[in-house]
């Protein structure tokens, strides 16, 4: 321990060492880094006027080139690349747009400098020494001008979504797949064609789909889960202790499949087509039976009413309900209730209805001994005691039929085409014109009449009605507040029409002066078939009829009545 302590025998160091000096690495690698810096910018000096090797432009070779070159070889070969039609093309179509109209140009010299220059970014030296790739040209673009070209290609480009349809109407599934719809982005189209063009003359816009409201996966879920049960087989009807069957052919017209507003599909019944189709089987089926009406007969003028018959039917509620469930499920059987179904004719309506008065009467005259007297007589017999309840309408036709000789009828003469000519059951238009102003006295609602083509003076002047099978009518419909009976009575010279029931109304008929008068021509007719016609100037004239209940004017109708002239025809055939 003491030698430790004592100073003397510690060991000097030797004065014929090396004194420790400063240290020289630092400065070395600061000379090390220097030089590669140096080396570094004078590489990217001596590579910043050439295009990277490997480096093509819209297609275009440029690599290795200076930039002198590489402007003179894009010059040449863009020039030629950016005069052709631009295509834009979509999910939708596809439309041409010239560029230069569009706005757009390619910018040679801005292409060149991005690819050239002194850069000391070590991506550009790293792309001068592994190569360059495809680069897109630089343009230059009047977005204005873009803009307008691209909303005028709009029609071609953008859809709007087509909604796709689930029927099964005719019982045969037909489904409509929905189709996307597409609008497209300017931003993001332009972008596009910086991006591809002049290099492809052909573009995909960029461009936002747009979906149906209702996707193909909830028309393939309805078709799954409840089309295929629905159709799956026909539904049992259970309903008054009978039993019949409705297939599907025949409910799924009632079926609606249409999809709401959010899309979805619920599936529901058309209430009207389903109870439709249920009362028709069950009708069939003899589960259902029509009410009879009431029925009114005459003796004279004194009635009998035999009473109404009800009849049995579904009741509507009830198969809304339960053949709805059965369509809807595995469960294929509805048991429906009945009630029991009253006519709307019945016997107390009928009782309450009976004709009590004259309501009009009308007569209209005619020269004996004719053939056409027949014809009259034949129709009047027809027509005498046909009853009209409140609300029902009348038909000359529907209660006469065709005429022919195996009906009694006889050749009489018509009008045909302005002239005089013969007809099985000529002269019922006599018949008709009297129950026209019948009715027209009566008050009631006149349906369907056509006076005759010119004027024929024992009618009333503008207020008459010619009739023929099938199409020329003389209808009207009973808006009284009773029945009528329509009494048609014939003498050799006469017939007269009148309407038993309520009266309801006072009636007053007016005339105007005859306008636009038409002077007939002369005719000289030589074919054997000729009869003679006397003149009667054609002529206009306006009908009124005022309808009052109580005193009070309630309706005030008009009509115009247009009358051809009837030509003086001389027959020059001997026969």
């Amino acid at each position: 321990m003491s030698n430790l302590l004592d100073h003397v025998s510690w060991e000097e160091p030797s004065w014929e060492e090396p004194a420790p000096g400063t240290r020289r690495w630092p400065v070395l690698l600061l000379g090390a880094v220097t030089v590669l810096a140096l080396l570094y910018a004078g590489a990217a000096w001596a590579l910043g006027d050439r295009v990277p090797r490997g480096t093509t432009v819209a297609g275009v070779e440029v690599g290795g080139q200076s930039a002198q070159e590489a402007r003179a070889t894009l010059d040449g070969a863009l020039g030629v690349k950016a005069g052709r039609t631009l295509t834009l093309t979509s999910t939708a179509g596809r439309v041409e747009v010239d560029p230069g109209e569009a706005g757009l140009a390619v910018d040679v010299p801005g292409t060149v400098d991005r690819l050239t220059g002194f850069s000391l970014a070590p991506a550009a030296l790293w792309r001068h020494l592994l190569g360059g790739g495809e680069e897109p040209a630089a343009l230059t673009v009047d977005e204005g001008a873009f803009d307008r070209a691209l909303e005028a290609a709009r029609g071609e480009l953008d859809a709007e979504p087509t909604e796709g349809s689930l029927s099964l109407e005719g019982g045969t599934l037909a489904y409509t797949e929905p189709v996307r719809g597409t609008t497209t982005d300017v931003d993001g189209t332009l972008a596009a064609v910086r991006r591809w063009w002049p290099g492809q003359s052909t573009v995909e816009v960029d461009a936002e789909e747009i979906l149906p409201r209702t996707t193909a996966a909830e028309f393939q879920r309805v078709r799954d889960d409840f089309v295929a049960v629905a159709m799956s087989g026909p539904v049992t009807v259970e309903a008054g202790g009978t039993s019949f069957e409705v297939p599907p052919t025949d409910f799924a017209a009632a079926i609606d499949l249409t999809p709401a507003e959010d899309g979805t599909i619920t599936p529901r019944a058309d209430d009207e087509k389903l109870r439709a189709v249920v009362h028709a089987a069950a009708e069939e089926a003899g589960a259902e039976k029509k009410p009879k009406d009431a029925v009114v007969t005459f003796s004279g003028r004194k009635p009998t009413v035999k009473p109404h018959v009800p009849g049995v039917a579904l009741d509507d509620a009830s198969i809304s309900a339960a053949v709805w469930q059965a369509i809807s499920t595995s469960e294929r059987t509805a048991t429906v209730t009945t009630e029991e179904a009253e006519p709307e004719f019945t016997t107390e309506v009928a009782k309450a209805t009976l004709p009590k008065e004259e309501v009009s009467s009308f007569t209209t005259y005619f020269q004996a001994g004719q053939a056409r007297v027949k014809n009259i007589k034949r129709a009047a017999s027809v027509l005498n005691g046909t009853y009209i309840k409140p609300g029902q309408q009348f038909s000359m036709n529907g209660i006469l039929g065709e005429r022919t000789k195996e009906k009694g009828y006889v050749e009489a003469g018509i009008i045909r085409n302005g002239r005089l000519a013969d007809s099985v059951g000529g002269g019922i238009s006599q018949v008709s014109t009297t129950i026209f102003n019948a009715s027209f006295f009566a008050g009631v609602q006149l349906d369907a009449w056509q006076a005759h083509s010119f004027y024929i003076s024992r009618y009333p002047e503008g207020r008459e009605a010619t009739i023929s099978w099938p199409n020329l009518h003389n209808k009207w419909t009973n808006t009284l507040d009773g029945g009528i009976l329509v009494e048609v009575e014939t003498t050799d010279t006469s017939v007269t029409v009148t309407y038993v029931g309520r009266k309801k109304y006072d009636v007053e008929a007016t005339k105007s002066d005859r306008y636009n008068v038409v002077q007939p021509k002369k005719i000289t007719d030589d074919s054997p078939s000729c009869k003679p016609q006397n003149p009667v100037p054609g002529f206009a004239v306006d009908i009124g009829r005022v309808i009052r209940q109580g005193g009070k004017v309630v309706q005030k109708q008009s009509f115009t009545t247009r009358y051809q002239p009837e030509d003086d025809v001389t027959c020059s055939n001997p026969s």
